[in-house]
Protein backbone atom coordinates (compact mmCIF):
# COMPACT_ATOMS: atom_id res chain seq x y z
CA UNK A 1 0.00 0.00 0.00
CA UNK A 2 1.55 3.32 -1.04
CA UNK A 3 1.95 6.15 1.46
CA UNK A 4 -0.76 8.34 -0.10
CA UNK A 5 -3.37 5.60 0.30
CA UNK A 6 -2.14 4.63 3.76
CA UNK A 7 -2.28 8.19 5.10
CA UNK A 8 -5.46 9.44 3.42
CA UNK A 9 -9.07 9.02 4.44
CA UNK A 10 -10.42 6.58 1.84
CA UNK A 11 -14.19 6.48 1.25
CA UNK A 12 -16.19 4.28 -1.11
CA UNK A 13 -19.49 5.99 -1.91
CA UNK A 14 -21.33 2.75 -2.65
CA UNK A 15 -20.80 -0.92 -1.87
CA UNK A 16 -23.59 -3.50 -2.08
CA UNK A 17 -21.71 -6.60 -0.92
CA UNK A 18 -22.90 -9.73 0.87
CA UNK A 19 -22.19 -8.47 4.37
CA UNK A 20 -20.03 -10.82 6.40
CA UNK A 21 -16.61 -10.96 8.06
CA UNK A 22 -14.65 -11.78 4.87
CA UNK A 23 -15.96 -8.57 3.26
CA UNK A 24 -15.03 -6.56 6.36
CA UNK A 25 -11.56 -8.12 6.32
CA UNK A 26 -11.19 -7.10 2.69
CA UNK A 27 -12.25 -3.56 3.58
CA UNK A 28 -9.36 -3.41 6.03
CA UNK A 29 -7.00 -4.89 3.45
CA UNK A 30 -8.16 -2.20 1.02
CA UNK A 31 -7.51 0.55 3.56
CA UNK A 32 -11.13 1.78 3.53
CA UNK A 33 -11.88 4.39 6.18
CA UNK A 34 -15.61 4.27 5.39
CA UNK A 35 -18.14 3.02 2.85
CA UNK A 36 -21.79 3.69 2.06
CA UNK A 37 -23.17 0.18 2.56
CA UNK A 38 -26.53 -0.75 1.05
CA UNK A 39 -29.05 -2.23 3.49
CA UNK A 40 -32.23 -1.72 1.44
CA UNK A 41 -33.22 -2.02 -2.22
CA UNK A 42 -36.68 -3.55 -2.70
CA UNK A 43 -37.50 -4.11 1.00
CA UNK A 44 -40.41 -2.36 2.73
CA UNK A 45 -40.17 -0.57 6.10
CA UNK A 46 -40.26 -3.74 8.20
CA UNK A 47 -37.84 -5.65 5.97
CA UNK A 48 -35.40 -2.74 6.00
CA UNK A 49 -35.52 -2.43 9.79
CA UNK A 50 -34.67 -6.15 9.90
CA UNK A 51 -31.70 -5.57 7.55
CA UNK A 52 -30.44 -2.69 9.70
CA UNK A 53 -30.73 -4.80 12.85
CA UNK A 54 -28.80 -7.58 11.13
CA UNK A 55 -26.07 -5.17 9.99
CA UNK A 56 -25.71 -3.68 13.46
CA UNK A 57 -25.38 -7.18 14.88
CA UNK A 58 -22.62 -7.90 12.34
CA UNK A 59 -20.87 -4.65 13.28
CA UNK A 60 -20.90 -5.64 16.97
CA UNK A 61 -19.63 -9.15 16.18
CA UNK A 62 -16.80 -7.69 14.05
CA UNK A 63 -16.00 -4.62 16.12
CA UNK A 64 -12.27 -5.23 15.64
CA UNK A 65 -12.77 -4.41 11.94
CA UNK A 66 -15.78 -2.13 11.54
CA UNK A 67 -17.78 0.56 13.34
CA UNK A 68 -21.09 2.36 12.70
CA UNK A 69 -20.88 5.85 11.20
CA UNK A 70 -23.30 8.57 12.26
CA UNK A 71 -21.00 11.58 11.62
CA UNK A 72 -17.77 12.48 9.85
CA UNK A 73 -16.09 12.40 13.28
CA UNK A 74 -16.87 8.68 13.34
CA UNK A 75 -15.05 8.30 10.00
CA UNK A 76 -12.02 10.13 11.38
CA UNK A 77 -12.07 7.89 14.44
CA UNK A 78 -12.37 4.76 12.28
CA UNK A 79 -9.28 5.87 10.37
CA UNK A 80 -7.33 6.33 13.60
CA UNK A 81 -8.34 2.86 14.81
CA UNK A 82 -7.63 1.17 11.45
CA UNK A 83 -11.28 0.21 11.13
CA UNK A 84 -13.82 0.78 8.37
CA UNK A 85 -16.79 3.00 9.17
CA UNK A 86 -20.08 1.53 7.97
CA UNK A 87 -22.46 4.18 6.60
CA UNK A 88 -25.99 2.78 6.40
CA UNK A 89 -27.49 3.53 2.99
CA UNK A 90 -30.54 2.65 0.90
CA UNK A 91 -30.71 2.28 -2.88
CA UNK A 92 -34.45 2.90 -2.86
CA UNK A 93 -36.71 5.08 -0.72
CA UNK A 94 -39.47 2.45 -0.98
CA UNK A 95 -38.81 1.68 2.69
CA UNK A 96 -40.14 5.15 3.62
CA UNK A 97 -43.51 3.91 2.32
CA UNK A 98 -46.13 6.66 2.55
CA UNK A 99 -45.12 7.98 5.98
CA UNK A 100 -42.80 10.98 6.34
CA UNK A 101 -42.21 10.02 9.98
CA UNK A 102 -40.34 6.93 8.82
CA UNK A 103 -37.56 9.17 7.48
CA UNK A 104 -36.62 10.53 10.91
CA UNK A 105 -36.99 7.04 12.37
CA UNK A 106 -34.42 5.72 9.89
CA UNK A 107 -32.14 8.70 10.58
CA UNK A 108 -32.30 7.84 14.28
CA UNK A 109 -31.26 4.27 13.37
CA UNK A 110 -28.17 5.69 11.65
CA UNK A 111 -29.21 5.84 7.99
CA UNK A 112 -27.25 8.61 6.25
CA UNK A 113 -27.70 8.15 2.46
CA UNK A 114 -30.90 7.23 0.57
CA UNK A 115 -31.40 6.88 -3.17
CA UNK A 116 -34.86 8.16 -4.11
CA UNK A 117 -35.75 5.44 -6.66
CA UNK A 118 -34.25 2.17 -7.81
CA UNK A 119 -34.70 1.87 -11.60
CA UNK A 120 -38.51 2.23 -11.63
CA UNK A 121 -41.41 4.27 -10.26
CA UNK A 122 -42.21 4.64 -6.57
CA UNK A 123 -44.22 7.16 -4.55
CA UNK A 124 -41.43 9.74 -4.82
CA UNK A 125 -40.47 9.73 -8.50
CA UNK A 126 -39.21 7.61 -11.37
CA UNK A 127 -36.14 5.47 -11.94
CA UNK A 128 -33.92 5.43 -15.01
CA UNK A 129 -35.51 2.43 -16.76
CA UNK A 130 -38.97 3.81 -17.52
CA UNK A 131 -40.83 6.94 -18.67
CA UNK A 132 -39.97 9.68 -16.19
CA UNK A 133 -42.89 11.55 -14.64
CA UNK A 134 -40.67 13.66 -12.39
CA UNK A 135 -40.72 14.31 -8.65
CA UNK A 136 -44.11 13.86 -7.01
CA UNK A 137 -45.62 16.26 -4.50
CA UNK A 138 -44.85 13.69 -1.82
CA UNK A 139 -41.32 13.51 -3.24
CA UNK A 140 -40.85 17.21 -2.53
CA UNK A 141 -41.91 16.59 1.08
CA UNK A 142 -39.52 13.63 1.33
CA UNK A 143 -36.54 15.70 0.16
CA UNK A 144 -37.37 18.51 2.60
CA UNK A 145 -37.52 15.98 5.45
CA UNK A 146 -34.29 14.27 4.36
CA UNK A 147 -32.62 17.71 4.35
CA UNK A 148 -33.97 18.39 7.84
CA UNK A 149 -32.79 15.15 9.45
CA UNK A 150 -29.46 14.97 7.60
CA UNK A 151 -29.91 12.12 5.13
CA UNK A 152 -28.14 12.62 1.79
CA UNK A 153 -30.28 12.39 -1.36
CA UNK A 154 -28.83 9.90 -3.90
CA UNK A 155 -29.95 9.98 -7.56
CA UNK A 156 -27.77 7.29 -9.17
CA UNK A 157 -30.59 5.03 -10.45
CA UNK A 158 -33.09 7.88 -10.78
CA UNK A 159 -34.56 9.16 -14.06
CA UNK A 160 -33.26 12.39 -15.61
CA UNK A 161 -36.39 14.50 -14.99
CA UNK A 162 -36.87 13.30 -11.41
CA UNK A 163 -33.15 13.91 -10.78
CA UNK A 164 -33.26 17.45 -12.16
CA UNK A 165 -36.29 18.34 -10.04
CA UNK A 166 -34.72 16.74 -6.94
CA UNK A 167 -31.47 18.71 -7.45
CA UNK A 168 -33.48 21.93 -7.63
CA UNK A 169 -35.69 21.00 -4.65
CA UNK A 170 -32.91 20.05 -2.23
CA UNK A 171 -31.42 22.72 0.01
CA UNK A 172 -28.42 20.47 0.72
CA UNK A 173 -26.00 18.81 -1.70
CA UNK A 174 -27.34 15.72 -3.48
CA UNK A 175 -25.30 12.98 -5.14
CA UNK A 176 -24.98 10.50 -7.93
CA UNK A 177 -23.11 8.18 -5.55
CA UNK A 178 -22.23 5.66 -8.28
CA UNK A 179 -22.52 6.57 -11.94
CA UNK A 180 -20.49 6.73 -15.16
CA UNK A 181 -20.49 9.27 -17.98
CA UNK A 182 -22.60 8.61 -21.07
CA UNK A 183 -19.85 10.45 -22.94
CA UNK A 184 -17.74 7.28 -22.63
CA UNK A 185 -20.59 4.77 -23.07
CA UNK A 186 -24.29 5.20 -23.79
CA UNK A 187 -26.37 3.33 -21.20
CA UNK A 188 -29.64 4.14 -19.37
CA UNK A 189 -27.70 4.18 -16.07
CA UNK A 190 -24.98 6.55 -17.31
CA UNK A 191 -25.29 10.33 -16.99
CA UNK A 192 -24.90 12.78 -19.85
CA UNK A 193 -22.38 15.62 -19.73
CA UNK A 194 -25.32 17.99 -19.22
CA UNK A 195 -26.63 15.99 -16.24
CA UNK A 196 -23.17 15.85 -14.65
CA UNK A 197 -22.67 19.60 -15.08
CA UNK A 198 -26.17 20.33 -13.78
CA UNK A 199 -25.64 18.55 -10.46
CA UNK A 200 -22.09 19.92 -10.03
CA UNK A 201 -23.11 23.51 -10.83
CA UNK A 202 -25.68 23.33 -8.03
CA UNK A 203 -23.34 22.08 -5.34
CA UNK A 204 -23.98 18.38 -5.87
CA UNK A 205 -21.55 15.48 -5.80
CA UNK A 206 -20.59 12.75 -8.27
CA UNK A 207 -19.34 9.34 -7.22
CA UNK A 208 -17.88 7.50 -10.21
CA UNK A 209 -18.49 3.76 -10.40
CA UNK A 210 -16.55 0.97 -12.10
CA UNK A 211 -19.50 -1.42 -12.59
CA UNK A 212 -18.42 -3.20 -15.80
CA UNK A 213 -21.67 -3.04 -17.84
CA UNK A 214 -21.45 0.75 -17.71
CA UNK A 215 -17.72 1.08 -18.47
CA UNK A 216 -16.46 1.91 -21.96
CA UNK A 217 -14.67 -1.46 -22.33
CA UNK A 218 -17.03 -3.52 -20.17
CA UNK A 219 -15.50 -6.69 -18.75
CA UNK A 220 -12.29 -5.99 -20.70
CA UNK A 221 -11.67 -2.96 -18.49
CA UNK A 222 -8.73 -2.46 -16.15
CA UNK A 223 -8.18 -0.16 -13.19
CA UNK A 224 -6.69 2.29 -15.72
CA UNK A 225 -10.07 2.45 -17.49
CA UNK A 226 -11.65 3.36 -14.16
CA UNK A 227 -9.13 6.20 -13.73
CA UNK A 228 -10.00 7.30 -17.28
CA UNK A 229 -13.68 7.53 -16.29
CA UNK A 230 -12.83 9.50 -13.13
CA UNK A 231 -10.68 11.89 -15.17
CA UNK A 232 -13.44 12.33 -17.77
CA UNK A 233 -15.84 13.53 -15.07
CA UNK A 234 -13.18 15.66 -13.36
CA UNK A 235 -12.32 17.35 -16.66
CA UNK A 236 -16.01 18.15 -17.03
CA UNK A 237 -16.89 19.45 -13.55
CA UNK A 238 -13.61 19.92 -11.62
CA UNK A 239 -11.86 17.81 -9.02
CA UNK A 240 -13.67 19.15 -5.93
CA UNK A 241 -17.04 17.42 -6.43
CA UNK A 242 -15.92 13.98 -7.62
CA UNK A 243 -15.24 10.82 -5.61
CA UNK A 244 -15.20 7.03 -5.75
CA UNK A 245 -18.35 4.88 -5.64
CA UNK A 246 -17.25 1.46 -6.85
CA UNK A 247 -20.56 -0.48 -6.58
CA UNK A 248 -18.68 -3.58 -5.46
CA UNK A 249 -21.05 -6.58 -5.33
CA UNK A 250 -18.62 -8.84 -3.51
CA UNK A 251 -19.86 -12.25 -2.39
CA UNK A 252 -22.96 -12.32 -4.59
CA UNK A 253 -23.85 -14.67 -7.43
CA UNK A 254 -26.38 -14.73 -10.29
CA UNK A 255 -29.40 -15.00 -7.99
CA UNK A 256 -28.60 -11.56 -6.56
CA UNK A 257 -28.31 -9.96 -10.01
CA UNK A 258 -31.62 -11.56 -11.06
CA UNK A 259 -33.24 -10.05 -7.96
CA UNK A 260 -31.98 -6.51 -8.45
CA UNK A 261 -32.61 -6.39 -12.22
CA UNK A 262 -36.31 -7.26 -11.95
CA UNK A 263 -38.84 -4.60 -11.00
CA UNK A 264 -39.53 -4.75 -7.26
CA UNK A 265 -37.19 -7.75 -7.19
CA UNK A 266 -39.81 -10.07 -8.66
CA UNK A 267 -41.54 -8.34 -11.61
CA UNK A 268 -40.52 -7.71 -15.20
CA UNK A 269 -36.86 -7.83 -16.20
CA UNK A 270 -35.49 -4.29 -16.56
CA UNK A 271 -31.99 -5.03 -17.81
CA UNK A 272 -29.56 -7.89 -18.25
CA UNK A 273 -26.00 -7.23 -17.10
CA UNK A 274 -24.57 -10.40 -18.62
CA UNK A 275 -21.22 -11.38 -17.12
CA UNK A 276 -20.21 -9.08 -14.27
CA UNK A 277 -16.44 -8.98 -13.88
CA UNK A 278 -14.80 -6.00 -12.21
CA UNK A 279 -11.81 -4.29 -13.85
CA UNK A 280 -8.45 -6.02 -13.68
CA UNK A 281 -6.52 -4.60 -10.73
CA UNK A 282 -9.59 -3.75 -8.67
CA UNK A 283 -11.63 -6.95 -8.79
CA UNK A 284 -12.05 -6.92 -5.01
CA UNK A 285 -12.41 -4.30 -2.27
CA UNK A 286 -9.02 -5.35 -0.93
CA UNK A 287 -7.38 -4.14 -4.14
CA UNK A 288 -8.38 -0.50 -3.55
CA UNK A 289 -4.71 0.57 -3.10
CA UNK A 290 -4.21 -0.33 -6.78
CA UNK A 291 -6.61 2.49 -7.66
CA UNK A 292 -4.44 5.04 -5.88
CA UNK A 293 -1.35 3.56 -7.56
CA UNK A 294 -3.05 3.90 -10.96
CA UNK A 295 -3.85 7.54 -10.17
CA UNK A 296 -0.19 8.15 -9.36
CA UNK A 297 0.81 6.43 -12.60
CA UNK A 298 -1.63 8.64 -14.53
CA UNK A 299 0.21 11.70 -13.20
CA UNK A 300 -2.34 12.84 -10.62
CA UNK A 301 -1.03 15.14 -7.89
CA UNK A 302 -1.12 13.95 -4.28
CA UNK A 303 -3.70 16.64 -3.47
CA UNK A 304 -6.00 15.54 -6.30
CA UNK A 305 -5.73 11.89 -5.23
CA UNK A 306 -6.48 12.69 -1.58
CA UNK A 307 -9.57 14.66 -2.54
CA UNK A 308 -11.00 12.08 -4.93
CA UNK A 309 -10.37 8.96 -2.81
CA UNK A 310 -12.05 10.44 0.26
CA UNK A 311 -11.50 14.10 1.08
CA UNK A 312 -14.31 15.33 -1.15
CA UNK A 313 -16.80 12.83 0.29
CA UNK A 314 -15.85 13.98 3.80
CA UNK A 315 -16.56 17.62 2.97
CA UNK A 316 -19.95 16.96 1.41
CA UNK A 317 -21.02 14.47 4.10
CA UNK A 318 -20.26 17.07 6.77
CA UNK A 319 -22.37 19.61 4.90
CA UNK A 320 -25.34 17.23 4.61
CA UNK A 321 -25.10 15.51 7.99
CA UNK A 322 -24.21 18.65 9.96
CA UNK A 323 -21.28 16.97 11.74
Amino acid sequence: MNSIHANAIVIDGLIIAKWDRPVFEDMRKGGLSAANCTVSVWEDFKGTVHNIAQMKSLIRENSDLVTLVRSTRDIEQAKLERKTGIILGFQNAHAFEDHLGHIEAFADMGVRVVQLCYNTQNLIGTGCYERDGGLSGYGHEVIAEMNRVGIMVDLSHVGAKTSEEAILASKKPVTYSHCLPAGLKEHPRNKSDEQLKFIADRGGFIGVTMFPPFLRRGIEATVEDYVEALDYVINLVGEDCVGVGTDHTQGYGQEFFDHITHDKGRGRRLTNFGTVLNPVGIRTIGEMPNLTAAMVHAGWSTRKIEKVIGGNWMRVFKEVWGA
